[in-house]
C-alpha cells in the first residue's frame, strides 16, 4: 500500500517542483514565482518610492535640456523652431532627450520575455529586433493621429491651454486622465505577468501573438497625449501654429521614435556578446523572467498613477501625499 493510501504524508509529492502553467501571452509565461504576492508588493512599493523621490525639474533640466542642447548645438528650449525641417530634427532630438523618464521603465518589461538562446549573433539580433517593429506598429498610429489632430485643431487643443478650471488647467486634466489610464493598464499587465489575475490578453494573443508588443507601442504613443515635458510643448506649439496635419503626424511619430531609442539600445545590447551573461541569468530560471516583467510594469504603473494623479491632487490640497525635500 502506498504512503498516500495509508494516510501518511506523501513527502515526494510535497517536495516535487511545481509544474508551470501554459503561457497565455508574451508577458504571461506561466512560470510564476512562488512568492507572487511578495513580487507584486515589492513592485508596488518601488513605484510609490519612485513617485515620492522623482524630481521632474532635475530630469527635465539637467538631463533632458542638457542632452538636447548638446545634440542641437544651441539652447533647445529658448531657440524658436525655424521651420518644418528644423521641426523634424527637433522632434527626434527632443524625443531622445525625453526618453530618460520613469514612464519608459514599462517598456523594459517587454525585454525579459524576449530573451532567447539563439545560437548565432544574427539569430539573437533578429530575435530581439523584430519586436521593435511590432512596438512601432502600435506606437506610430497613435502618435501620427494625435499629431495630425494638433495640426488640424491648432491652439484650441486642451494641451495648449494653461487656463485654470477649479484649480486644474485643461492641460493638467488631460495629463491626469491620460497617464492615469496608462498606469492602470500597466498595473493590470504586471499583476497578470506575476500570475495574480487572469491574463487579459490571452484571447487576442491566440490569434495575434504579438498583440502585447503592439499594446506597449500604443502606451508609448499615448505618452505624447499627456506629456507636459517642456521640449514637447515647444514642438506641440510649433505643430499647432503650422496647421499642417502631415507635419504634425510626422513630427510626433519621430518624437516617439526618439523616445524609444534607449529601449532599442537595450535590445541591441542584449543581442550582443556583452549581454550574454544577462541572457543566461534571466533564462536560467524561467520564473525570473516573470519577476522582471511584472516588476517593470508594476513599478511604472504605480508610479504613473501616483505621480500624475495622487501627487497632483495632493499639490492642490485635495488629498495628502508626502513630498520629498528635493521634489
Amino acid at each position: 500500500m502506498s504512503t498516500y493510501a495509508s494516510g501518511q504524508p506523501n513527502t515526494l509529492a510535497e517536495h516535487a517542483p511545481r509544474r508551470p502553467s501554459s503561457p497565455t501571452s508574451l508577458f504571461v509565461t506561466g512560470d510564476f514565482p512562488r512568492r507572487r504576492w511578495l513580487t507584486a508588493l515589492l513592485g508596488a512599493v518601488g513605484g510609490l518610492l519612485l513617485a515620492y523621490a522623482w524630481n521632474a525639474k532635475l530630469v527635465d533640466d539637467e538631463i533632458g535640456f542638457s542632452s538636447a542642447d548638446a545634440l542641437l548645438g544651441h539652447d533647445a528650449h529658448a531657440t524658436p523652431i525655424a521651420g518644418v525641417a528644423s521641426g523634424i530634427v527637433f522632434a527626434f532630438v527632443s524625443g531622445l532627450a525625453g526618453s530618460f523618464t520613469a514612464c519608459n521603465i514599462a517598456a523594459f518589461g517587454a525585454v525579459g520575455p524576449l530573451v532567447g538562446q539563439a545560437p548565432s549573433l544574427r539569430g539573437r539580433f533578429l530575435h530581439l529586433a523584430r519586436p521593435l517593429g511590432w512596438i512601432f506598429a502600435g506606437m506610430a498610429p497613435v502618435s501620427a493621429a494625435y499629431g495630425a489632430l494638433v495640426g488640424i485643431v491648432g491652439t484650441h487643443m486642451p494641451q495648449f491651454s494653461t487656463a485654470a478650471g477649479k484649480g486644474l488647467s485643461p492641460r493638467a486634466i488631460q495629463s491626469m486622465a491620460t497617464f492615469g489610464l496608462i498606469g492602470l493598464v500597466m498595473i493590470v499587465l504586471g499583476l497578470a505577468a506575476v500570475g495574480l489575475i487572469r491574463d487579459p490578453l490571452a484571447g487576442i494573443s491566440r490569434r495575434f501573438p504579438n498583440a502585447p508588443l503592439v499594446l506597449v507601442g500604443v502606451l508609448i504613443g499615448g505618452f505624447l497625449v499627456g506629456r507636459p515635458y517642456p521640449l514637447f510643448r515647444d514642438l506641440f506649439r510649433h505643430a499647432a501654429n503650422t496647421h499642417n496635419p502631415l507635419y504634425g503626424a510626422g513630427a510626433f511619430v519621430l518624437q516617439s521614435v526618439g523616445n524609444t531609442a534607449v529601449m532599442a539600445l537595450l535590445f541591441l545590447l542584449l543581442s550582443s556578446r556583452p549581454g550574454e551573461r544577462l541572457r543566461r541569468l534571466l533564462s536560467a530560471r524561467p520564473g525570473r523572467i516573470s519577476v522582471v516583467t511584472a516588476a517593470a510594469f508594476l513599478v511604472a504603473g504605480v508610479f504613473t498613477v501616483v505621480y500624475w494623479d495622487v501627487r497632483m491632487l495632493a499639490r492642490l490640497g485635495y488629498l495628502w501625499f508626502p513630498s520629498s525635500p528635493w521634489g
